[in-house]
């Protein structure tokens, strides 16, 4: 090569890197970039076809979080768990000590690094609440009982917690319920609280808003009140009951007042396991037995 074609090809790659860096330097820093758009910064839920009992996983760009843990007398949580690829628990809730929604917390605090346990405070002389108890204590598990107007964050989830104020002995009415919050999609949780828990949080002066409600105590009539629902104000709503139960959960006036209010629903019961996929603008919903796009743009 002369000396004039070494000029010419040094010349162009001075242009050349001098374009890129241009180009470079109009980039945004990682800190800048935006994260909606991207395919991982996604929440799945997944309302968990466990029969008669409650799971609820929540799994996020940066958080786990496993509401209930099934029944007593069954064996499911754990293979679900495994089979979403969950490696560690950011947090664990019981909602409330009934058999049907602590059951399996031993199976999980010995199969998963659990970094938080949050229980209501209210005490059972279970067996199974019992062995909860053990089981919690032979980890390295924080353990907590939220109250009313206490808000937390797990990576870009924030969770509001909207009762119990207080331990009433009442088991059911005790449960931990909370608003879970991600980017301007809202869940919101109640475990089996009834009637008198409704009320106390209705007369709060919290904002109960949310898109999606998970029905307290399995779409029982003690549950779900007009007043409740009307102030939640939920586009879709799902229930956690075993097919055929005893119970007769959901009960018919449950399923009459949803749908005289215009509240979608969703039941592990027909549907078995409920995933709801969201970029926190927009959420999709999937069962096993239907597929809906259902969509949700914030103003």
């Amino acid at each position: 090569m002369n000396r004039i074609s070494k000029i010419k090809a040094l010349s162009l790659i001075v242009v050349v890197l001098g374009v890129l860096y241009l180009a470079y330097s109009f980039l945004p820093n990682s800190s800048e970039l935006p994260s909606s758009g991207l395919i991982n910064d996604q929440l799945k839920v997944h309302f968990i076809d466990v029969g008669q009992g409650d799971a609820t996983l929540l799994m996020g760009p940066d958080f786990t979080v496993l509401v209930d843990a099934g029944r007593h007398d069954r064996n499911d949580v754990v293979p679900y768990l495994k089979e979403q690829n969950v490696q560690q628990i950011d947090l664990l809730i019981g909602t409330h000590p009934h058999a049907d929604h602590i059951g399996q917390f031993p199976q999980v605090l010995n199969n998963f690094l659990v970094k938080e346990v949050w229980l209501s405070g209210e005490l059972h002389t279970s067996r199974t609440f019992e062995r909860a108890i053990d089981a919690i204590l032979a980890t390295s598990a924080k353990y907590h009982e939220p109250r009313t107007n206490d808000n937390f964050m797990f990576g870009s989830l924030k969770v509001e917690i909207l009762h119990p104020s207080e331990l009433t002995g009442d088991l059911n009415n005790g449960s931990i319920a909370f608003r879970a919050i991600f980017g301007d999609i809202i869940f919101m949780f109640t475990g089996d609280a009834e009637f008198d828990a409704e009320l106390e949080i209705v007369k709060s002066s919290q904002n109960l808003k949310s898109h999606i409600l998970q029905i307290g105590h399995h779409g029982s009539k003690t549950s779900s009140t007009s007043q409740f629902l009307r102030k939640v104000s939920p586009e879709l709503a799902v229930y956690s009951a075993g097919l055929e139960n005893g119970y007769g959960h959901p009960h018919p006036e449950i399923i009459d007042r949803m749908n005289s209010l215009n509240i979608k629903m969703y039941g592990t019961d027909i549907n078995g396991t409920v995933v709801l996929t969201t970029d926190g603008k927009v959420y999709h919903i999937e069962s096993q037995n239907e597929q809906e796009e259902r969509v949700y743009y914030s103003d």
